[in-house]
């Protein structure tokens, strides 16, 4: 029994094919993440049976996707590229967070969400959805960096190039007012292994509490069904009851829960 690594992700594929395909929603992170990230893994048993996989962000991140607690507990790093942040479900992250002998503390508790049956949100917000264009790519930077403060990262320097990609492929939506304001947004990511899943919910604080974030996570939800994701999924922050309650309102259903920890110093 060992962890397998490798930067290519052809190879990743080749190895641990089987086990992405048969959990695309537990192994959602490592499936949206794999095509950019810096490393990539994954534990195979004596018969060969692929039971965990993990990808490295370009941040320096680490996410499990569905892997056993006792293929969690044998992961390591070479001293100086240990990950700074680990996220997945939680049994698996409270596991190797323990065996790695480093200070750590919770820094996000999540809940993995699948859609069910699309219910529209009752009462309908004022407005309508529409399909962001080219035009909006300023303003849907500057809201994707105010998201990102928002759930505590640290921003990037310039979003362009991300909200481009899903702009032009038709995956972000924005709620607009009758009188054309765009006050809220919604992406989708491009389906992997028949998952995608909603992210980049954001609207301005001045804009909350008129329904319009759940006019466009149904909007986007029902774009990602339409165009064939069998599994459309999301996670929400277990510290917030107002999204959780929404989500399940438009009919997503729980899947497993999730917990992202920060370390904060080297081995003990």
């Amino acid at each position: 029994m060992t962890w397998h690594f490798t930067e290519d992700t052809a190879a990743f594929r080749a190895a641990a094919g089987t086990h992405l395909a048969a959990e695309p929603a537990r192994n959602t992170a490592v499936l949206t993440l794999m095509d950019r990230a810096d490393r990539l893994g994954w534990w195979a048993e004596p018969d060969g049976l692929v039971t965990g996989v993990l990808a490295v962000s370009p941040s320096g991140a680490l996410d499990l996707g569905a892997t056993t607690e006792e293929a969690a507990l044998a992961l390591a790093f070479p001293a100086g590229e240990e990950p700074t942040e680990v996220r997945g479900e939680t049994a698996a992250v409270e596991a190797y967070a323990k065996a790695s002998g480093r200070p750590w503390t919770p820094v996000v508790r999540m809940r993995l969400f699948r859609l069910g049956e699309l219910t529209p949100p009752d009462p309908a917000p004022a407005g309508r959805p529409r399909t962001a264009t080219e035009a909006d790519t300023p303003l849907v930077a500057a809201w994707t960096s105010e998201f990102a403060t928002a759930i505590g990262d640290e921003p990037a320097e310039d979003y362009t190039g991300f909200v481009t990609e899903r702009i032009s492929e038709g995956r972000l939506v924005l709620w607009e007012t009758p009188d054309g304001r765009a006050v809220s947004m919604a992406a989708v990511s491009r389906t992997i292994e028949g998952q995608a899943r909603v992210h980049l919910v954001y609207t301005p604080p001045a804009e909350r509490g008129n329904g319009y974030a759940a006019g466009a996570t149904e909007a986007i939800s029902r774009i990602a069904a339409d165009t064939g994701a069998p599994q459309v999924l999301l996670f929400t922050d277990l510290s917030n009851p107002t999204s959780n309650a929404l989500y399940q309102r438009l009919g997503y259903r729980p899947v497993t829960d999730h917990l992202g920890v920060r370390f904060t110093g080297g081995a003990r």
